[in-house]
């Protein structure tokens, strides 16, 4: 986890690497790489989009106050 942080704050993901201060604001833990895969591929679904927005509501409503 630490490592996956660290690479994402040094630009050497290409998805995060245009964006400048990142914070962690969710976490996630799996026993399994397969189950984590799974479920990283829902979130970048319609329907995962809205379920992740739902469960960080509270801190994202903050945010925009």
């Amino acid at each position: 986890m630490k490592i996956r942080i660290s690479k994402h704050h040094e630009g050497k993901v290409i998805s995060t690497s245009k964006r400048k201060e990142l914070k962690l604001i969710y976490y996630e833990a799996y026993l399994s790489k397969i189950d984590a895969r799974r479920n990283e591929k829902y979130y970048k679904t319609t329907k995962g989009k809205q379920d992740l927005r739902k469960k960080l509501k509270d801190f994202l409503d903050s945010k925009n106050k």
